[in-house]
């Protein structure tokens, strides 16, 4: 993927057991499913009887978590894991998710998916108010709130629901108490959250619906924009922060706004998100880039593993040039999506993708990834597949140019780093490599999803929430560095 300064942000998972069962085994199996969403550092807290234990490190879920490891986390009726990629906050062990918090009205631990896009105006007034922060995570700044509420509420999903309207932004959450599970989604449906049942009781809490067929769940449905689905002995129990469950057709009933770059690109192919299949949206994707080309462009269609390929597909079907497999991935290496830094992100182009040099050989290619930030990666995958041999590159993307930084967990965080913003198409194609270069339109969005509401605001400009005071990941830290700076130097004198 042709990207340098944007990332992903995490993935989460809950199991529910009326009985005590190795649920860690669970939450493990289920963050492999959802490690392509975050790979700085996962984390797992079983809760036993009230009594919580936890492992979470910096790394990926094979290198945090063994079967040592794994062994050591006792039975539990409940746990909650999470995979992390950080939007807000850096990454270090502080940052590690789930959150804990130990309050005298009962432990609490929470695993967020998401960004809070007023965490610095939150953060700021909760720090007047005598607040002490760990971390520089938003997930501290929700927990915070949420313990906050405890004190004037007599449930923990009440709790929840009066902290909900303080919050802008996307949010999947995760919440453990002592005795619930609750599942959480924000009011716009920004970023995705499902849940399911194994055929023996276990209810299963997932980002995306692949985590659930992970551990043998049966989907259920997805959470809805705005509910708080709570889970307990006394069953499942859904709730609303508004006074009356949006209805259909309700005009009071806020769209719903899933990012359409779960579409694109976050989710994987064989999830399922709210109704639509991913790797149906891809391929609609794939046709469309088709329908807008000359017929005979070129002589073979390739894609850039992993999430181009969907959309290859889709391209070669509805163009009639045939689909090859011209770039091999190493599958040992992550994605460079959500690599830390940029010397990480170049280093591994240089060794993740090989090109077949049967397939490209002396062809004109049509090369099919799903998006272009800088141009970095993909004027990289152009000159291996020219060092291959091919005789001319046809790039197309499956999203429209970034044109406008994303506040929702999509770190794109200035519109200095996007080349779409600074270049034509035929001046992005030109410093690519490529022959020539098109883009999925912006219009055609729709059609990726049948219609259903997203949020686009990257492609547009079109924010569904207000665009915060401190918009960038480094001004927000620097803000906070300079604070904690302050602060020393105050105790000094």
């Amino acid at each position: 993927m042709g990207v340098t300064m944007i990332h992903e942000e995490c993935g989460v998972f809950g199991v529910f057991s009326n009985t005590p069962y190795p649920v860690s085994k669970d939450v493990y199996y289920g963050l492999y499913a959802l490690q392509h969403r975050g790979q700085e550092s996962c984390g797992i807290v079983v809760n036993d009887d009230g009594v919580f234990a936890a492992h979470k490190d910096l790394g990926e879920v094979h290198s945090v978590f063994d079967e040592e490891t794994l062994e050591k986390l006792p039975n539990g009726t409940m746990a909650v894991g999470h995979v992390r990629y950080s939007t807000t906050g850096g990454d270090d062990r502080s940052n590690c998710q789930p959150m804990q918090v130990n309050h005298q009205k009962g432990k609490m631990a929470l695993a967020h998916n998401g960004n809070i896009s007023n965490a610095y105006r939150l953060r700021s007034e909760l720090e007047l108010s005598g607040a002490i922060f760990h971390s520089t995570s938003d997930t501290e700044i929700i927990a915070y709130l949420i313990t906050r509420e405890r004190l004037t509420h007599p449930s923990i999903e009440e709790a929840m629901l009066a902290t909900i309207p303080h919050l802008e932004g996307a949010y999947s959450l995760v919440l453990m108490s002592a005795a619930k599970l609750i599942a959480v989604r924000d009011p716009l449906g920004l970023r995705p959250l499902c849940y399911g049942q194994t055929p023996d009781g276990r209810y299963i809490i997932a980002s995306e619906s692949c985590a659930l067929e992970a551990v043998g769940a049966e989907f259920i449905r997805d959470i809805e924009p705005g509910e708080v689905l709570v889970f307990s002995t006394e069953g499942v129990k859904s709730l609303y922060a508004t006074e009356n469950k949006p209805k259909p057709g309700d005009s009071k009933t806020p769209e719903r706004k899933i990012s359409i770059f779960e579409y694109i690109y976050f989710a994987r192919p064989d999830s399922v998100i709210d109704g639509i299949s991913v790797h149906d949206a891809r391929v609609r994707a794939g046709r469309i880039l088709a329908w807008n080309d000359e017929r005979n462009i070129a002589d073979v269609v390739i894609g850039v593993p992993d999430s181009g390929l969907d959309a290859a597909l889709g391209y070669a079907s509805s163009s009639g040039i045939p689909y090859g497999i011209g770039l091999i991935k190493n599958k040992y290496i992550g994605r460079t999506f959500i690599a830390p830094t940029q010397i990480e992100r170049v280093n591994q182009v240089r060794i993740k993708l090989n090109p077949i040099r049967s397939t490209v050989e002396g062809k004109r290619i049509v090369l099919i990834d799903d998006s272009i930030v800088r141009g970095t990666t993909s004027k990289r995958i152009v000159g291996l597949l020219r060092e291959a041999g091919a005789k001319e590159i046809h790039m197309r993307i499956s999203a429209p140019p970034f044109t406008h930084p994303c506040y929702y967990g999509t770190d794109i965080d200035s519109e200095d780093n996007l080349i779409a913003n600074h270049h034509s198409v035929k001046e992005i194609a030109d410093i690519i490599g490529a022959d020539s270069l098109a883009f999925l339109p912006v219009e055609s969005l729709s059609e990726l999803v049948g219609g259903a509401g997203y949020c686009d605001a990257c492609f547009t400009g079109n924010y569904p929430t207000p665009i915060p005071e401190v918009t960038a990941k480094d001004r927000f830290e620097e803000k906070l560095s300079k604070r904690v700076l302050s602060d020393k130097k105050g105790k000094k004198k």
